[in-house]
């Protein structure tokens, strides 16, 4: 067993200033004068998991609909107005929230929010745009998904292994017959009821001064329309008791790979349960020297790859529960995905019996501490992180402390972590090459 030492984990101080305005709107500034960019994120409060039935891929394809124009803009205006201030933008739908964002100088502030603003008050749904963006989703679909090797795995294939119920199980960038009946209706029935500015996150990070980017915040988002945000649904669902596996062909695939996933605690109401495991999974994957990688590719080369991660989407500190721990590994020709499994379980016994190598549990955290100080060190970052959790935690400021907290997690903790990843509890999906033989 391992006698781990503190590391010693540089402290960030960013500024936390948050608000609310009348309407509900949820406001977190973090001023930074030292470079003359600013960081713009709006943040809602709904992602796939609150796709109804029967509208697969709905909450992705609103995202394309919210660049289409809005209630003082035509079609393109946004790109125009970012790209004309010298900045670039962009926005990304997940399992739990979905964003929009900019990166500009900071003397074009004013002119973002007010982008923003007007597209919170309504995006232009029209029967042109709609049609037109399904046919770009669809596009997107057959280039990430079914015609690319691996497409879709493990984000969109395990989740249905191990899940039950339409939010967590079903398919997130949506079936073309899903997509093809949405209507100008749906779309506004979404638009009313997950894009409320109580249901929103602004967040702002950079050079500014704080007093003068409160005034314009008011300015141009205080008469948006107030309406209530729609109850936080609960999508819970009871853990795995039996090992459940499945398979499919890839015939774009030409090797053969496997992802597992087993139930980690709730990450918001469990947050002190729930970091081990973010831990864990660097422990066993994170460099050559993680134990997964060293025994899997450099030793027994049943794998020639192998990640692991918290959420499907690879998001720790972004995702609610239910969400899960993620080993996945890529097999050379021939290579056997049962002696993998059985190698992982082995590696997990280990683990949990014998504990760490004296100073594996400090590189990891060390590496982990530089990844997140590297997330938010631009400001961009920053934003888009603070108003995540905002929205989903009303707490901001846990951007300053996630390192050292990281680093406050001890040996005890993950070799319990790691004793309750059992097969009982594991949902496998394995990917058969084919087409290719």
């Amino acid at each position: 067993m391992s006698t781990e030492t503190n590391i010693q984990i540089p402290r960030t101080a960013y500024e936390v200033e948050r608000f609310t305005l009348p309407n509900g709107l949820r406001v977190v500034l973090s001023p930074d004068r030292s470079a003359p960019v600013i960081g713009v994120a709006v943040v809602y409060d709904v992602g796939i998991r609150s796709e109804p039935e029967g509208r697969t891929g709905f909450a992705h394809l609103f995202e394309h609909l919210m660049f289409q124009g809005s209630a003082n803009l035509e079609k393109l205006a946004h790109f125009r107005h970012v790209q004309g201030a010298g900045g670039t933008f962009n926005g990304s739908t997940h399992l739990d929230y979905t964003d929009y964002f900019e990166t500009v100088p900071s003397n074009a502030l004013e002119r973002m929010l007010f982008l923003e603003a007007d597209r919170m008050r309504g995006p232009r749904l029209t029967e042109e745009n709609l049609k037109n963006q399904i046919d770009v989703v669809k596009e997107e679909i057959r280039v990430n998904v079914l015609n690319r090797p691996y497409g879709g795995f493990p984000w969109l294939k395990l989740p249905p292994v191990m899940f039950d119920t339409f939010p967590n199980a079903h398919d997130g960038y949506g079936s073309f017959s899903d997509l093809e009946a949405a209507t100008v209706a749906d779309a506004a029935e979404f638009f009313d009821k997950y894009y409320a500015c109580g249901n929103a996150t602004l967040s702002v990070s950079g050079d500014f001064d704080s007093a003068h980017a409160r005034m314009l915040i008011e300015r141009h988002f205080g008469d948006v329309p107030s309406r209530p945000a729609p109850t936080l649904a609960d999508f819970d669902e009871p853990d795995l008791t039996a090992e459940r596996r499945q398979s499919y062909v890839d015939r774009l695939a030409p090797l053969p790979a496997v992802a597992s996933a087993w139930r980690v605690p709730n990450p918001v109401t469990d947050f002190a349960g729930y970091l081990p495991y973010v831990v864990l999974a660097e422990v066993l994957t994170d460099g050559d020297a993680s134990r997964l990688v060293e025994r899997l590719v450099l030793k027994d080369r049943t794998v020639t790859s192998v990640g692991g991660y918290l959420g499907f989407m690879g998001e720790p500190f972004e995702v609610r529960d239910p969400t899960a721990l993620l080993l996945q590994s890529h097999l050379p020709p021939g290579g056997s995905v049962d002696k993998v499994l059985v190698t992982i379980d082995e590696e997990l016994d280990r683990l949990a019996t014998d504990g760490l190598t004296p100073g594996e549990l400090a590189r990891t955290q060390a590496r982990m501490a530089t990844h997140l100080l590297r997330e938010t060190d631009a400001v961009l970052g920053r934003a888009l992180r603070m108003a995540v959790l905002e929205l989903q935690r009303g707490n901001p400021g846990l951007l300053n402390d996630l390192p050292h907290l990281i680093a406050e997690v001890t040996e005890e903790q993950i070799r319990s972590a790691a004793a309750t990843l059992r097969p009982h509890r594991r949902a496998s999906i394995e990917v058969v090459p084919g087409g290719n033989q």
